[in-house]
C-alpha cells in the first residue's frame, strides 16, 4: 500500500513542468549509470580496474555511478568501451521560470 502511496505522490508531482524535466534528467543519468555498472559487473571490473582502463580515477567512476555528471569529458571516457557515446542537445525548456535569455 505505501509503494501506491508513492507512486501517487509522483505522479502528481510530474504534473509540475519543471520537477517533469528535473526527474526525466535524473532517469537518463539513471541509464547511464546502469549502463557502466553492468559492463564492469559483466567484465569483472572494479570501479578501479574500470577507471585505470578508460584513464579516469575511481573517484570518479563511482560519481558517474551514482549519478554524478558534472564532467562530460569523464563521461565520454567511460562510455566508449561500451560502444557508446555522447550527443547533445539544446531544447528549449517547458517551464519558463527556468530559462536564461542571451543578449
Amino acid at each position: 500500500m505505501k509503494s501506491e502511496r508513492v507512486e501517487e505522490h509522483l505522479r502528481d508531482k510530474l504534473k509540475n513542468p519543471a520537477f517533469r524535466e528535473v526527474y526525466e534528467l535524473d532517469q537518463q543519468k539513471l541509464v547511464i549509470a546502469k549502463l557502466i555498472i553492468r559492463y564492469r559487473i559483466k567484465h569483472n571490473l572494479t570501479q578501479g580496474e574500470f577507471a585505470e582502463k578508460v584513464g579516469v580515477t575511481q573517484q570518479h567512476v563511482s560519481k558517474i555511478e551514482s549519478g554524478e555528471f558534472s564532467n562530460m569529458s569523464t563521461l565520454e571516457k567511460m562510455l566508449t568501451p561500451l560502444g557508446l557515446g555522447l550527443k547533445f542537445n539544446v531544447v528549449p525548456l517547458r517551464s519558463r521560470s527556468q530559462t536564461v535569455t542571451l543578449k
